[in-house]
């Protein structure tokens, strides 16, 4: 009785988890994650630029994530080829310094930290017509604005990016008084205008003024608190967001070095500034917003226009439209001439049993040909257009393990009868074929390719499975198939081997 219940249960089980319910679920999955990233899209904001700027977490140690979009490590050859004839100001104080080195550290690497700290420093690199200046302004005052003033109405060569930011000396000078984020509040509201005149033309970032440790601070420091940051910084942020609309003459806020310092302040050396991984970051953030619309990179989508549609790609469309419309009206046509034709012999008067219609060969070419545009065009979606949000490989045990136990999970249901009676016969060895690819699919899209102990166990894999092909099909030349023996690729050793890297992570924690 219990075989007999059990056999039962499996049957109706399977009656609701089946391959054909498995792709229903599949498509409406897409479906509603396509039309909630259009919606997000549509209503959220889709500018890219201000993901980057503005939001972001840790993936990893030092490894930050903007929000839906993939941030590019740049390298000295691309930096001096977007940069080239350009002229960079950073303006500010001691914290704006510190980012100026590390922007110039990207272009030149070999660039120390010397001379005198409050004072204007100029690099020029020698190869290449690129500028970079650090102003010494470490308050918003006239003198400031009277910086800003000469750019508009001068003729001299005006910065194409100025990046600036400043409050903490006028905290620690006026000993954190109300007096003085009110006299801050004037002098950055008569310079806000001029700061979206240089916007017209120009690239203008204002930073957001980072937290403190203040449990590290110096006693000269202490005045200078998370709470009066934030205050500096609501000031900064309501009259810079208050001011003009126009999208083409506005200021660019960098809240995600904020963010980013709040994860990491603690490693600071005294308190107030960054630590040098932290101000990298930042340094990069600025140079993806600027440079990607220049160099366009392929890991980089933050701040990257969409593409033209190529020559290809339109007559692909035009060509799986056609297809789809076509199938549409063929399918209508042979539906209804099917429903009109009797089914009854109508000299017997015997009505025969109806029979179900199998599609024509025109039709099941046109649904061929229409399933796979519309998997191209999910593809064209994830790939070339920005619907979709995107986000850097980074390893971690979840990121790998829950989808290969998800997969396992699904092959105990979908399950099909077979006709071979024999062990490891070509329709089994077919689907583990099929398990050993999705392994590796996982592999790649969970960034477990900068794992060593799992680029090991894959090269091992491979190894096996390629040996045992050649034992199976002969010592001649390996062919795409072996059509006398079936294709075994040591189905045993996959499922322990799948686990085996994990396994080996943890033993060597002990064995250290």
């Amino acid at each position: 009785m219990a075989a007999q219940a059990y056999a039962m249960g499996r049957r109706e089980i399977n009656q609701h988890f089946n391959i054909r319910n498995a792709k229903l679920l599949a498509i409406g999955f897409v479906l509603i994650l396509t039309a909630g990233h259009g919606i997000h899209r549509f209503y959220g904001g889709g500018d890219s630029c201000e993901w980057l700027l503005s939001s972001g977490r840790f993936l990893g140690e030092n490894v930050w994530q903007p929000n839906g979009c993939m941030m590019h490590k740049y390298k000295i050859s691309e930096v001096k080829s977007c940069l080239m004839n350009k002229y960079i100001t950073f303006i500010g104080d001691s914290r704006i310094r510190q980012l100026f080195y590390s922007f110039i550290k990207i272009i030149s690497s070999g660039v120390k930290e010397e001379g005198n700290k409050h004072e204007n420093i100029s690099f020029e690199d020698g190869k290449n017509p690129l500028k970079v200046d650090f102003l010494w302004y470490p308050e918003v005052n006239n003198s400031m604005r009277d910086c800003f003033k000469a750019w508009i109405e001068d003729t001299q060569q005006k910065p194409h990016i100025i990046v600036v930011g400043a409050a903490t000396w006028s905290i620690k000078i006026q000993n954190g008084s109300m007096e003085a984020l009110e006299q801050y509040r004037i002098n950055l509201t008569s310079i806000a205008p001029l700061l979206e005149k240089l916007a017209e033309t120009k690239d203008i970032y204002w930073i957001l003024q980072d937290p403190v440790y203040e449990d590290l601070l110096s006693e000269n420091r202490k005045m200078i608190t998370n709470q009066r940051i934030g205050l500096y910084n609501d000031a900064a942020l309501n009259i810079l967001n208050s001011s003009t609309r126009n999208m083409a003459a506005k200021v660019k806020i960098f809240r995600a070095s904020k963010l980013i310092a709040e994860e990491t302040m603690a490693g600071s050396l005294d308190g107030l500034h960054l630590p040098e991984t932290t101000r990298d970051i930042n340094a990069m953030i600025l140079m993806n917003s600027y440079c990607n619309k220049i160099v366009k990179p392929i890991d980089g989508s933050c701040c990257l226009p969409l593409a033209p549609l190529s020559l290809i790609q339109k007559l692909t469309g035009c060509f799986f439209s056609i297809c789809i419309i076509g199938c549409l009206v063929v399918t209508y046509f042979c539906h209804t001439w099917r429903r009109s034709k009797p089914n009854g012999d109508v000299e017997s008067e015997e009505e025969k049993k109806p029979v179900t219609a199998s599609l024509s060969t025109p039709e099941k070419l046109l649904f061929s040909l229409s399933k796979l545009g519309l998997i191209m065009g999910y593809f064209f979606l994830c790939d070339r257009a920005d619907l979709f949000m995107k986000e850097q490989k980074y390893y971690t045990h979840s990121t790998f393990f829950i989808p290969l136990v998800y997969i396992i999970v699904l092959g105990v249901f979908y399950n099909d009868n077979t006709k071979e009676t024999t062990m490891l016969n070509r329709e089994q060895t077919d689907e583990w074929k099929g398990w050993m690819q999705l392994i590796i699919l996982i592999y790649h899209i969970s960034g477990a390719s900068t794992v060593r102990v799992l680029i090991d166990s894959r090269n091992i894999k491979l190894r096996r499975y390629e040996s045992h092909r050649v034992i199976q099909c002969g010592n001649g030349p390996l062919s795409l198939t072996c059509p006398h023996r079936p294709i075994v690729p040591l189905a045993s050793v996959w499922p322990i081997s799948a686990f085996k890297p994990i396994l080996s992570m943890y033993l060597s924690k002990f064995n250290a």
